[in-house]
C-alpha cells in the first residue's frame, strides 16, 4: 500500500516572507520556533497534548452534530450574516479513522471542527479579519455580501482583482461550501503571526470556503445524483479556498429549528 505525506518544512524563502524585517536565519529560526509552537511540538509531552486536543475536538464535534442547527447566526467587524446549514449535516474535528480502523490525524495542526453550509441558503455581509495568500499573492481588507447563497458584491482593500478572477471560475466559486469554527484562544492564534499558509492561518481562526464541499459532511451524499446534491444544498466547484472570519470580537449563535437560539462563539471562544 503507498502512503503519502505532504509537509511545510520552513525554508528561507518562507521565513522571509513570514517575517521580512528579520535577518535570513534568525527569520527562519523563528519560524521554526513559531510551527512547533503551533504543532505542540514544544509541549512537555507532544503525544498526550495531541490526544488531549483531539479529545476537545471530538467533544465539540459531537456537541454540535447533536444540536442539529438550522442555521448560524455571526456578528462581528463588518460581519452581519445568517448561514443556513443542510439537513442532516455533520460535524467533523480532530482525528479520523483509516479504512483498516487505524486513528490518524489528517492535518497537523488542526483546530477546527467543520459542516456543509447550504449553498442556496446564506444571506448577509461576511468580513474577513485575517489576509488571504493565494497562488503566491496577498488578498487584504476583504468582504463578500451574500443573497441566497451566492455572493453578490465584495471589494477588498488590496487584491480585489484575484478575487474577482476566483468568483468567476464557475457558479460554485461565488458560494460557500465549508463552514468552520475554531477557538480564538489557540495555539495558532496566540503566535499572532500570518504564516501565509492556508493550513496554519485556517486554523488561527474560524472560516468559511468558498467553493467545493465535503461529502462527509452529508452522510450518503456520495451516493446522490448531482441534481439531489444540489437540492441538497451541497456546493460544487472546481476550487475551495478558505478564508478567515475569527477573532475575539466574533459571535456566533446556533439557531434550532424551533427557534431557539444557542450561543455558541462568544468573543471570539467556546461558549458551548
Amino acid at each position: 500500500m503507498l502512503f503519502r505525506s505532504v509537509a511545510m518544512v520552513p525554508s528561507r524563502a518562507w521565513a522571509k516572507s513570514v517575517f521580512p524585517d528579520l535577518p535570513e536565519e534568525e527569520a527562519l529560526e523563528k519560524l521554526w520556533k513559531s510551527v512547533f509552537d503551533a504543532t505542540r511540538v514544544n509541549t512537555e509531552d507532544p503525544v498526550q497534548a495531541w490526544k488531549d486536543h483531539d479529545s476537545s475536538l471530538k467533544k465539540y464535534q459531537n456537541l454540535l452534530t447533536e444540536a442539529a442547527f438550522e442555521k448560524l447566526i455571526y456578528k462581528g467587524p463588518g460581519t452581519d450574516l445568517e448561514v443556513t446549514l443542510v439537513k442532516d449535516h455533520v460535524w467533523i474535528g480532530g482525528s479520523g479513522v483509516s479504512t483498516k480502523g487505524e486513528v490518524f490525524m489528517a492535518n497537523i495542526p488542526t483546530e477546527e471542527i467543520f459542516t456543509m453550509p447550504h449553498a442556496y441558503k446564506v444571506n448577509g455581509r461576511l468580513a474577513s479579519t485575517m489576509p488571504l495568500s493565494t497562488q503566491g499573492r496577498l488578498i487584504e481588507d476583504f468582504w463578500f455580501e451574500f443573497e441566497d447563497g451566492k455572493v453578490v458584491n465584495f471589494d477588498a482593500g488590496n487584491g480585489k482583482e484575484i478575487l474577482e478572477d476566483m468568483l468567476k471560475i464557475d457558479d460554485g466559486a461565488s458560494r460557500l461550501g465549508e463552514v468552520a469554527l475554531v477557538s480564538d484562544d489557540s495555539p495558532i492564534s496566540n503566535t499572532g503571526i500570518l504564516f501565509k499558509n492556508t493550513l496554519f492561518d485556517e486554523n488561527a481562526s474560524c472560516h468559511f470556503a468558498l467553493g467545493s464541499a465535503y461529502s462527509e459532511n452529508l452522510p450518503g451524499s456520495t451516493e446522490l445524483s448531482e441534481e439531489e446534491k444540489k437540492e441538497a444544498g451541497m456546493n460544487d466547484s472546481l476550487i475551495h479556498v478558505d478564508f478567515m472570519v475569527g477573532g475575539p470580537e466574533l459571535q456566533v449563535t446556533g439557531v434550532k429549528h424551533d427557534g431557539t437560539q444557542v450561543p455558541i462563539l462568544k468573543d471570539g471562544n467556546w461558549a458551548l
